[in-house]
Protein backbone atom coordinates (compact mmCIF):
# COMPACT_ATOMS: atom_id res chain seq x y z
CA UNK A 1 0.00 0.00 0.00
CA UNK A 2 1.23 3.47 -0.88
CA UNK A 3 0.84 5.67 2.17
CA UNK A 4 -0.39 9.20 1.87
CA UNK A 5 2.23 11.93 2.00
CA UNK A 6 2.71 13.96 5.16
CA UNK A 7 1.79 17.55 4.36
CA UNK A 8 4.31 19.02 6.79
CA UNK A 9 7.14 17.01 5.24
CA UNK A 10 6.08 18.06 1.76
CA UNK A 11 6.19 21.70 2.76
CA UNK A 12 9.57 21.48 4.46
CA UNK A 13 11.59 19.18 2.19
CA UNK A 14 12.86 21.64 -0.38
CA UNK A 15 15.19 20.40 -3.04
CA UNK A 16 14.62 16.67 -2.24
CA UNK A 17 15.78 14.31 -5.00
CA UNK A 18 13.17 12.18 -6.80
CA UNK A 19 13.63 8.40 -7.23
CA UNK A 20 14.66 8.97 -10.83
CA UNK A 21 17.40 11.37 -9.82
CA UNK A 22 15.54 14.54 -10.79
CA UNK A 23 14.99 17.48 -8.50
CA UNK A 24 11.94 16.20 -6.63
CA UNK A 25 10.47 19.17 -4.80
CA UNK A 26 11.79 22.42 -6.13
CA UNK A 27 9.75 24.80 -4.02
CA UNK A 28 7.39 25.01 -1.13
CA UNK A 29 4.39 24.17 -3.19
CA UNK A 30 5.77 21.62 -5.67
CA UNK A 31 4.60 18.02 -5.09
CA UNK A 32 6.38 15.05 -6.65
CA UNK A 33 4.32 12.03 -7.78
CA UNK A 34 6.39 9.41 -9.63
CA UNK A 35 8.08 11.30 -12.47
CA UNK A 36 5.57 14.15 -12.61
CA UNK A 37 5.42 17.45 -10.79
CA UNK A 38 2.23 19.16 -9.68
CA UNK A 39 2.98 22.85 -9.16
CA UNK A 40 0.88 24.47 -6.48
CA UNK A 41 1.00 27.57 -4.35
CA UNK A 42 1.70 27.12 -0.65
CA UNK A 43 -1.86 27.94 0.31
CA UNK A 44 -3.19 25.44 -2.21
CA UNK A 45 -0.97 22.56 -1.12
CA UNK A 46 -3.23 21.06 1.50
CA UNK A 47 -6.27 21.28 -0.79
CA UNK A 48 -4.35 19.57 -3.64
CA UNK A 49 -3.30 16.61 -1.50
CA UNK A 50 -6.79 16.28 -0.02
CA UNK A 51 -8.34 16.26 -3.48
CA UNK A 52 -5.90 13.60 -4.69
CA UNK A 53 -6.69 11.43 -1.68
CA UNK A 54 -10.42 11.82 -2.29
CA UNK A 55 -10.14 10.80 -5.96
CA UNK A 56 -8.08 7.73 -5.08
CA UNK A 57 -4.90 8.99 -6.77
CA UNK A 58 -3.18 8.99 -3.38
CA UNK A 59 -3.92 6.35 -0.83
CA UNK A 60 -4.66 7.80 2.63
CA UNK A 61 -2.95 6.35 5.71
CA UNK A 62 -5.16 3.70 7.26
CA UNK A 63 -3.91 2.12 10.43
CA UNK A 64 -6.63 -0.43 11.04
CA UNK A 65 -7.14 -1.72 7.48
CA UNK A 66 -4.56 -2.00 4.78
CA UNK A 67 -6.72 -0.95 1.86
CA UNK A 68 -8.05 2.14 0.10
CA UNK A 69 -11.57 3.01 -0.91
CA UNK A 70 -11.40 3.38 -4.69
CA UNK A 71 -13.65 6.13 -6.04
CA UNK A 72 -13.09 5.55 -9.76
CA UNK A 73 -11.28 3.34 -12.25
CA UNK A 74 -9.15 4.26 -15.26
CA UNK A 75 -9.84 2.22 -18.41
CA UNK A 76 -6.72 2.30 -20.61
CA UNK A 77 -8.45 0.79 -23.65
CA UNK A 78 -6.45 -0.46 -26.62
CA UNK A 79 -3.94 2.29 -27.30
CA UNK A 80 -2.82 5.80 -26.40
CA UNK A 81 -2.17 6.71 -30.03
CA UNK A 82 -4.66 9.46 -30.93
CA UNK A 83 -4.88 8.54 -34.62
CA UNK A 84 -5.49 4.89 -33.83
CA UNK A 85 -8.10 5.89 -31.25
CA UNK A 86 -9.99 7.90 -33.88
CA UNK A 87 -9.84 4.96 -36.28
CA UNK A 88 -11.15 2.60 -33.59
CA UNK A 89 -13.94 5.07 -32.80
CA UNK A 90 -15.31 4.91 -36.34
CA UNK A 91 -14.92 1.12 -36.50
CA UNK A 92 -16.80 0.61 -33.22
CA UNK A 93 -19.45 3.15 -34.24
CA UNK A 94 -20.14 1.35 -37.53
CA UNK A 95 -20.30 -2.03 -35.78
CA UNK A 96 -22.67 -0.63 -33.13
CA UNK A 97 -25.02 0.94 -35.71
CA UNK A 98 -25.13 -2.32 -37.72
CA UNK A 99 -25.80 -4.25 -34.50
CA UNK A 100 -28.67 -1.95 -33.54
CA UNK A 101 -30.25 -2.02 -36.99
CA UNK A 102 -29.83 -5.78 -37.40
CA UNK A 103 -31.28 -6.75 -34.03
CA UNK A 104 -34.14 -4.24 -34.15
CA UNK A 105 -35.03 -5.35 -37.70
CA UNK A 106 -35.01 -9.03 -36.75
CA UNK A 107 -37.21 -8.41 -33.69
CA UNK A 108 -39.62 -6.34 -35.79
CA UNK A 109 -39.86 -9.04 -38.46
CA UNK A 110 -40.61 -11.75 -35.89
CA UNK A 111 -43.28 -9.63 -34.24
CA UNK A 112 -44.90 -8.46 -37.49
CA UNK A 113 -45.00 -11.62 -39.63
CA UNK A 114 -47.41 -14.29 -38.39
CA UNK A 115 -45.75 -16.95 -40.55
CA UNK A 116 -42.73 -17.00 -38.25
CA UNK A 117 -44.64 -17.02 -34.98
CA UNK A 118 -43.03 -20.34 -34.04
CA UNK A 119 -41.08 -21.45 -30.96
CA UNK A 120 -37.75 -21.23 -32.79
CA UNK A 121 -38.28 -17.61 -33.80
CA UNK A 122 -39.61 -16.79 -30.35
CA UNK A 123 -36.21 -17.79 -28.95
CA UNK A 124 -34.34 -16.00 -31.75
CA UNK A 125 -36.29 -12.81 -31.01
CA UNK A 126 -35.28 -12.99 -27.36
CA UNK A 127 -31.66 -13.63 -28.36
CA UNK A 128 -31.72 -10.49 -30.52
CA UNK A 129 -33.22 -8.54 -27.62
CA UNK A 130 -30.33 -9.62 -25.36
CA UNK A 131 -27.73 -8.82 -28.04
CA UNK A 132 -29.27 -5.40 -28.55
CA UNK A 133 -28.78 -4.47 -24.91
CA UNK A 134 -25.50 -6.36 -24.51
CA UNK A 135 -23.77 -4.20 -27.10
CA UNK A 136 -25.43 -1.08 -25.68
CA UNK A 137 -23.97 -1.74 -22.22
CA UNK A 138 -20.42 -1.62 -23.58
CA UNK A 139 -20.14 0.30 -26.83
CA UNK A 140 -21.19 3.85 -25.81
CA UNK A 141 -18.54 3.93 -23.07
CA UNK A 142 -15.95 2.50 -25.48
CA UNK A 143 -16.76 5.28 -27.96
CA UNK A 144 -16.36 7.91 -25.24
CA UNK A 145 -13.04 6.40 -24.16
CA UNK A 146 -11.75 6.55 -27.75
CA UNK A 147 -12.54 10.26 -28.13
CA UNK A 148 -12.04 11.69 -24.66
CA UNK A 149 -8.89 12.37 -22.67
CA UNK A 150 -10.81 11.37 -19.55
CA UNK A 151 -10.57 7.57 -19.37
CA UNK A 152 -12.14 7.32 -15.93
CA UNK A 153 -15.35 5.57 -14.92
CA UNK A 154 -16.89 6.02 -11.51
CA UNK A 155 -17.07 3.16 -9.04
CA UNK A 156 -20.89 3.17 -9.32
CA UNK A 157 -20.70 3.29 -13.13
CA UNK A 158 -18.29 0.35 -13.18
CA UNK A 159 -20.57 -1.60 -10.83
CA UNK A 160 -23.67 -1.03 -12.98
CA UNK A 161 -21.88 -1.93 -16.23
CA UNK A 162 -20.55 -5.09 -14.59
CA UNK A 163 -24.00 -5.99 -13.22
CA UNK A 164 -25.97 -5.51 -16.42
CA UNK A 165 -23.36 -7.09 -18.70
CA UNK A 166 -23.25 -10.14 -16.42
CA UNK A 167 -27.02 -10.34 -16.31
CA UNK A 168 -27.34 -10.23 -20.10
CA UNK A 169 -24.43 -12.62 -20.64
CA UNK A 170 -25.78 -15.22 -18.21
CA UNK A 171 -29.24 -14.89 -19.77
CA UNK A 172 -27.74 -15.69 -23.16
CA UNK A 173 -25.98 -18.79 -21.79
CA UNK A 174 -29.29 -20.21 -20.55
CA UNK A 175 -31.20 -19.11 -23.65
CA UNK A 176 -28.77 -20.89 -25.99
CA UNK A 177 -29.32 -24.04 -23.90
CA UNK A 178 -33.09 -23.70 -24.29
CA UNK A 179 -32.65 -23.18 -28.03
CA UNK A 180 -30.63 -26.41 -28.25
CA UNK A 181 -33.53 -28.29 -26.64
CA UNK A 182 -35.90 -26.63 -29.11
CA UNK A 183 -33.73 -27.85 -32.00
CA UNK A 184 -33.81 -31.38 -30.61
CA UNK A 185 -37.61 -31.44 -30.35
CA UNK A 186 -38.00 -29.98 -33.86
CA UNK A 187 -35.79 -32.65 -35.46
CA UNK A 188 -36.67 -35.71 -33.39
CA UNK A 189 -40.44 -35.19 -33.40
CA UNK A 190 -41.43 -32.69 -36.13
CA UNK A 191 -45.09 -33.75 -36.31
CA UNK A 192 -45.69 -32.98 -32.63
CA UNK A 193 -43.29 -30.04 -32.47
CA UNK A 194 -45.93 -27.35 -31.97
CA UNK A 195 -47.61 -29.32 -29.21
CA UNK A 196 -44.38 -30.28 -27.45
CA UNK A 197 -43.01 -26.73 -27.55
CA UNK A 198 -46.19 -25.04 -26.36
CA UNK A 199 -46.32 -21.27 -25.77
CA UNK A 200 -46.42 -21.93 -22.03
CA UNK A 201 -43.26 -24.03 -22.13
CA UNK A 202 -41.41 -21.53 -24.35
CA UNK A 203 -42.35 -18.63 -22.11
CA UNK A 204 -41.30 -20.61 -19.04
CA UNK A 205 -37.90 -21.44 -20.54
CA UNK A 206 -37.24 -17.80 -21.46
CA UNK A 207 -38.44 -16.58 -18.05
CA UNK A 208 -36.18 -19.12 -16.34
CA UNK A 209 -33.18 -17.89 -18.35
CA UNK A 210 -33.89 -14.29 -17.32
CA UNK A 211 -34.36 -15.29 -13.70
CA UNK A 212 -31.15 -17.35 -13.68
CA UNK A 213 -29.21 -14.46 -15.17
CA UNK A 214 -30.65 -12.03 -12.62
CA UNK A 215 -29.84 -14.23 -9.61
CA UNK A 216 -26.30 -15.15 -10.67
CA UNK A 217 -25.30 -11.66 -11.77
CA UNK A 218 -26.57 -10.24 -8.48
CA UNK A 219 -24.56 -12.79 -6.50
CA UNK A 220 -21.28 -12.32 -8.37
CA UNK A 221 -21.62 -8.52 -8.43
CA UNK A 222 -22.33 -8.23 -4.70
CA UNK A 223 -19.43 -10.56 -3.86
CA UNK A 224 -16.98 -8.84 -6.22
CA UNK A 225 -17.69 -5.25 -5.22
CA UNK A 226 -17.38 -5.97 -1.51
CA UNK A 227 -13.73 -6.93 -2.05
CA UNK A 228 -11.09 -4.51 -0.80
CA UNK A 229 -9.03 -2.79 -3.49
CA UNK A 230 -5.45 -1.82 -2.67
CA UNK A 231 -5.44 1.72 -3.96
CA UNK A 232 -4.68 0.81 -7.58
CA UNK A 233 -7.45 1.85 -9.96
CA UNK A 234 -5.88 1.45 -13.41
CA UNK A 235 -7.44 -1.31 -15.55
CA UNK A 236 -5.68 -2.24 -18.78
CA UNK A 237 -8.90 -3.01 -20.61
CA UNK A 238 -11.67 -1.17 -22.41
CA UNK A 239 -14.67 -2.34 -20.36
CA UNK A 240 -15.63 -3.77 -16.98
CA UNK A 241 -14.45 -7.37 -16.89
CA UNK A 242 -14.07 -9.74 -13.97
CA UNK A 243 -10.40 -10.88 -14.34
CA UNK A 244 -9.12 -7.31 -14.67
CA UNK A 245 -11.06 -6.18 -11.60
CA UNK A 246 -10.08 -9.11 -9.37
CA UNK A 247 -6.40 -8.36 -10.08
CA UNK A 248 -6.85 -5.08 -8.17
CA UNK A 249 -8.27 -6.77 -5.08
CA UNK A 250 -5.97 -7.36 -2.11
CA UNK A 251 -8.06 -9.80 -0.09
CA UNK A 252 -9.49 -12.48 -2.41
CA UNK A 253 -10.60 -15.19 -0.01
CA UNK A 254 -11.53 -18.83 -0.46
CA UNK A 255 -15.22 -17.99 -0.14
CA UNK A 256 -14.99 -15.72 -3.16
CA UNK A 257 -13.27 -18.47 -5.16
CA UNK A 258 -16.18 -20.75 -4.24
CA UNK A 259 -18.63 -18.16 -5.59
CA UNK A 260 -16.67 -18.01 -8.86
CA UNK A 261 -16.74 -21.80 -9.22
CA UNK A 262 -20.49 -21.80 -8.48
CA UNK A 263 -21.06 -19.13 -11.14
CA UNK A 264 -18.97 -21.03 -13.68
CA UNK A 265 -20.86 -24.25 -12.95
CA UNK A 266 -24.34 -22.76 -13.15
CA UNK A 267 -23.84 -20.37 -16.08
CA UNK A 268 -21.40 -22.19 -18.34
CA UNK A 269 -21.03 -25.86 -17.45
CA UNK A 270 -24.75 -26.61 -16.90
CA UNK A 271 -25.94 -25.02 -20.20
CA UNK A 272 -23.00 -26.63 -22.01
CA UNK A 273 -24.01 -30.08 -20.75
CA UNK A 274 -27.60 -29.42 -21.86
CA UNK A 275 -26.41 -28.31 -25.30
CA UNK A 276 -24.10 -31.30 -25.75
CA UNK A 277 -26.82 -33.72 -24.64
CA UNK A 278 -29.35 -32.11 -27.00
CA UNK A 279 -26.99 -32.34 -29.98
CA UNK A 280 -26.10 -35.92 -29.13
CA UNK A 281 -29.79 -36.79 -29.42
CA UNK A 282 -30.07 -34.60 -32.54
CA UNK A 283 -27.24 -36.50 -34.27
CA UNK A 284 -28.86 -39.80 -33.29
CA UNK A 285 -32.20 -38.62 -34.73
CA UNK A 286 -30.57 -37.38 -37.96
CA UNK A 287 -28.79 -40.70 -38.51
CA UNK A 288 -32.18 -42.42 -38.42
CA UNK A 289 -33.34 -40.35 -41.42
CA UNK A 290 -33.03 -42.52 -44.53
CA UNK A 291 -32.84 -39.89 -47.27
CA UNK A 292 -29.65 -37.88 -47.80
CA UNK A 293 -31.68 -34.76 -48.60
CA UNK A 294 -33.54 -35.07 -45.32
CA UNK A 295 -30.29 -35.37 -43.37
CA UNK A 296 -28.78 -32.33 -45.09
CA UNK A 297 -31.91 -30.28 -44.37
CA UNK A 298 -31.81 -31.29 -40.70
CA UNK A 299 -28.13 -30.37 -40.40
CA UNK A 300 -28.80 -27.07 -42.18
CA UNK A 301 -31.52 -26.19 -39.66
CA UNK A 302 -28.99 -26.65 -36.84
CA UNK A 303 -26.23 -24.74 -38.60
CA UNK A 304 -27.23 -21.26 -37.42
CA UNK A 305 -27.58 -22.31 -33.80
CA UNK A 306 -24.29 -24.22 -33.86
CA UNK A 307 -22.51 -21.17 -35.26
CA UNK A 308 -23.92 -18.89 -32.55
CA UNK A 309 -22.99 -21.40 -29.82
CA UNK A 310 -19.45 -21.83 -31.14
CA UNK A 311 -18.82 -18.08 -31.26
CA UNK A 312 -20.32 -17.31 -27.85
CA UNK A 313 -19.11 -20.26 -25.77
CA UNK A 314 -15.79 -20.39 -27.60
CA UNK A 315 -14.94 -16.83 -26.54
CA UNK A 316 -16.11 -17.44 -22.94
CA UNK A 317 -14.06 -20.61 -22.53
CA UNK A 318 -11.04 -18.99 -24.17
CA UNK A 319 -11.06 -16.04 -21.76
CA UNK A 320 -12.16 -17.61 -18.47
CA UNK A 321 -11.21 -21.30 -18.59
CA UNK A 322 -7.44 -21.07 -19.12
CA UNK A 323 -4.70 -21.06 -16.47
CA UNK A 324 -3.53 -17.57 -15.54
CA UNK A 325 -0.02 -18.35 -16.80
CA UNK A 326 -1.34 -18.52 -20.39
CA UNK A 327 -2.93 -15.06 -20.36
CA UNK A 328 -1.81 -12.65 -23.07
CA UNK A 329 -3.23 -9.20 -22.39
CA UNK A 330 -3.58 -7.84 -25.92
CA UNK A 331 -4.93 -11.14 -27.28
CA UNK A 332 -7.47 -11.45 -24.47
CA UNK A 333 -8.61 -7.85 -24.98
CA UNK A 334 -9.20 -8.60 -28.66
CA UNK A 335 -11.27 -11.70 -27.86
CA UNK A 336 -13.26 -9.73 -25.26
CA UNK A 337 -13.92 -7.04 -27.85
CA UNK A 338 -15.20 -9.65 -30.31
CA UNK A 339 -17.55 -11.25 -27.77
CA UNK A 340 -18.95 -7.98 -26.40
CA UNK A 341 -19.20 -5.80 -29.53
CA UNK A 342 -18.80 -7.85 -32.72
CA UNK A 343 -20.79 -11.02 -31.92
CA UNK A 344 -24.04 -9.12 -31.14
CA UNK A 345 -23.76 -7.73 -34.67
CA UNK A 346 -23.18 -11.18 -36.21
CA UNK A 347 -26.14 -13.02 -34.67
CA UNK A 348 -28.83 -11.23 -36.75
CA UNK A 349 -26.78 -11.93 -39.87
CA UNK A 350 -26.35 -15.59 -38.93
CA UNK A 351 -30.07 -16.10 -38.40
CA UNK A 352 -31.22 -14.12 -41.44
CA UNK A 353 -28.81 -14.64 -44.36
CA UNK A 354 -29.25 -18.43 -44.38
CA UNK A 355 -32.89 -18.41 -43.31
CA UNK A 356 -35.53 -18.42 -46.04
CA UNK A 357 -38.40 -17.53 -43.69
CA UNK A 358 -36.64 -14.40 -42.41
CA UNK A 359 -35.69 -13.28 -45.92
CA UNK A 360 -39.29 -13.76 -47.10
CA UNK A 361 -40.57 -11.76 -44.13
CA UNK A 362 -38.07 -8.99 -44.90
CA UNK A 363 -39.17 -8.83 -48.55
CA UNK A 364 -42.79 -8.64 -47.43
CA UNK A 365 -42.03 -5.78 -45.03
CA UNK A 366 -40.04 -3.87 -47.68
CA UNK A 367 -42.80 -4.30 -50.26
CA UNK A 368 -45.39 -2.98 -47.82
CA UNK A 369 -43.17 0.01 -47.03
CA UNK A 370 -42.66 0.66 -50.77
CA UNK A 371 -46.35 0.73 -51.69
CA UNK A 372 -47.62 2.44 -48.55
Amino acid sequence: MVKGPNINNLCSNKGRESPSGKQGIRGVGDIYFGDAFILTKPLQLQHTVASAVFRGSISPQVEEKNFTKVKEFILLGFTVDLRLQRGLFFIFLIIYVISLLGNITLISLICADSRIHTPMYFFIGNLSFLDLWYSTVYTPKILVTCTSEDKSISFAGYLHQFLFSGRLGYNECYLLGAMAYDQYVAISNPLLYSQAMSPTLCTSLVAASYLGGFINSTIITSETFTLNFCGKNIIDDFFCDLPALVKLACDVKGSYQAVLYFTLATNVITPTILILASYLFIITAILKIHSTQGRLKAFSNCGCHLTAITLYYGSILFIYSRPSTSYALERDKLVSELSSVVFPMLNPLIYSLRNKDVKDALRKMLSKAKFS
